[in-house]
């Protein structure tokens, strides 16, 4: 599995969607199933996810809040945000949503579009002690009931293949083939060529490739 970013880094975009969540939610007040839908349309959300420097290693939590809410509700800071030493019920759920979303390269409107701040609450109290990849699994087992693997993974898992070993034997750029996979780029409008390059490549024909329904 590709990432957008290096795990180094992956500390610190926890901590800051943690921080993000935590602020908005409990310092500004603002409902959670509100502030999920804001995260996910701002600007933000894509620059997280796409590993963007100044998100994962500069930006606060606090600001990254303040520019949500003053992209989306033209608002700028409410509160100061609260003091603890314990973290908050919402601050794991940035934290976690944030290591899956390294974890599975997934955007995040894909992601929430399954996983709503009512889920997230009700998990928190079995996972919030446990190893975060224990989240992530049942968030990946959640997710794939929503959005199956695409034909080319499945094609591509029969054969063996990783992502880059595909890139390698078929001519197809990488990053091409997780878009395809992660349906961020619709398989069925790619070009004649690429499409036999890859059926050639997994041994099926062009047609397997294409989605349907």
């Amino acid at each position: 599995m590709m990432h957008a970013y290096q795990e180094m880094y992956l500390s610190n975009a926890q901590s800051l969607l943690g921080d993000a969540f935590d602020y908005a939610i409990n310092s500004c007040e603002i409902p959670g199933s509100d502030f999920f839908k804001l995260f996910v349309v701002s600007s933000a959300s894509k620059s997280l996810e796409n590993g963007e420097p100044a998100y994962i290693s500069g930006k606060s939590g606090v600001e990254t809040a303040m520019l949500i809410l003053n992209e989306t509700r033209d608002e700028m800071s409410c509160a100061e945000p609260m003091t603890g030493f314990a973290r908050s019920k919402e601050y794991w759920m940035g934290w976690a949503l944030a290591y899956y979303q390294w974890y599975s390269g997934r955007r995040f409107s894909e992601i929430l579009n399954v996983l709503r701040y009512d889920d997230l609450d009700r998990m928190y109290d079995t996972l919030h002690e446990a190893d975060v990849s224990k989240f992530a699994e049942i968030a990946e087992s959640l997710v794939t009931v929503k959005y199956p693997d695409t034909n080319l993974k499945r094609l591509r898992l029969r054969c063996g293949l990783t992502q880059a070993e595909l890139a390698n034997r078929s001519g197809v750029q990488l990053r091409s083939i997780q878009m395809y996979e992660q349906r961020n780029k619709n398989i069925n409008k790619a070009c004649a060529d690429t499409l036999y390059r890859l059926a050639r490549t997994l041994g099926c024909t062009m047609e397997d490739l294409i989605e349907r329904g």
